[in-house]
C-alpha cells in the first residue's frame, strides 16, 4: 500500500513542483531521456535502494529510509544547481534507473552517480546516460572535478567507470575514488540539451538578466 507521503495531493503546491520541475534540464541520448524527478518516480528509486543494490550504497535500506534518500538528492537542485536525473526510454517512457551530481556528507568533490533498475542493466543504459551528464556537468556547469565513489565490490560501476575513461586515484572512506575528465567534447553530439528553458537560460534568469 502506498503511503500518503509518497501521494501526489492535487492542487496549487503540486501545480507549483510541477513548475519548478519545468525549469530543470532535459538531456537526451540516442536511446535516452534524462528528466526531473517526480514523486511516481519513487518506486523506480525503492527498488534499487532496497535491492542488492543498497548494500554498495550504504545500505541495506528499508523503503522509508530510501524515501529520505530520494527527498534529500531532489533537494540539491535547490542548494546547489544540480541534483537527480530520472533515465527514462525514449521508446515507450520506462524509467529505467537514475543518475546524479551529488554532494553528499564525507564527499570531497561533486559526485558522478548511476542507479539502474536490475532489469536495465546489461544494455549500456547506464554508461549512456552518465557519459551525458557528464559532459553537461564540465560544458554546461562547467565544473572543474567529478568524482564518482564506488564500493570495492561493486564491479559492475568499476566496469562503467572505466568505459566512461575515469581513473581510479585514491580511496576514502571505504569507497574507491574515480576522477572523471571531459573527454571530446568539442566533438560530442551524441546527446542534447531539450529542456523547456535550457539551463543558460535559468542563470541569466538567476541574475535578474531574463
Amino acid at each position: 500500500m502506498t503511503r500518503p507521503w509518497e501521494t501526489i495531493i492535487p492542487g496549487p503546491a503540486a501545480d507549483f513542483a510541477a513548475a519548478l520541475t519545468g525549469q530543470l534540464p532535459v538531456l537526451e541520448t540516442t536511446r535516452l531521456r534524462l528528466r526531473a524527478p517526480q514523486l511516481t518516480d519513487f518506486d523506480a528509486w525503492a527498488e534499487v535502494f532496497c535491492g542488492p543494490a543498497g548494500a554498495h550504497l550504504g545500505g541495506p535500506f528499508d523503503r522509508d529510509a530510501a524515501f529520505t534518500e530520494f527527498t534529500a538528492t531532489c533537494g540539491l537542485w535547490l542548494l546547489r544547481g544540480h541534483g537527480l536525473w530520472t533515465v527514462e526510454a525514449k521508446a515507450g517512457g520506462e524509467v529505467l534507473g537514475f543518475v546524479l551530481i551529488g554532494f553528499e556528507p564525507g564527499d570531497q568533490a561533486p559526485e558522478l552517480g548511476y542507479l539502474f533498475r536490475p532489469a536495465a542493466e546489461g544494455y549500456g543504459y547506464a554508461t549512456e546516460a552518465a557519459t551525458a551528464l557528464r559532459d553537461h556537468a564540465f560544458s554546461t556547469l562547467r565544473m572543474d572535478r567529478l568524482v564518482s565513489y564506488i564500493d570495492p565490490a561493486n564491479r559492475r560501476s568499476q566496469r562503467v567507470a572505466e568505459r566512461l575513461q575515469a581513473r581510479r586515484v585514491a580511496d576514502h572512506d571505504g569507497s574507491q575514488v574515480w576522477l572523471h575528465r571531459p573527454v571530446g567534447l568539442a566533438e560530442v553530439s551524441g546527446h542534447t540539451e531539450t529542456a523547456g528553458r535550457r539551463m543558460d537560460d535559468v542563470q541569466k534568469a538567476a541574475k535578474g538578466g531574463a
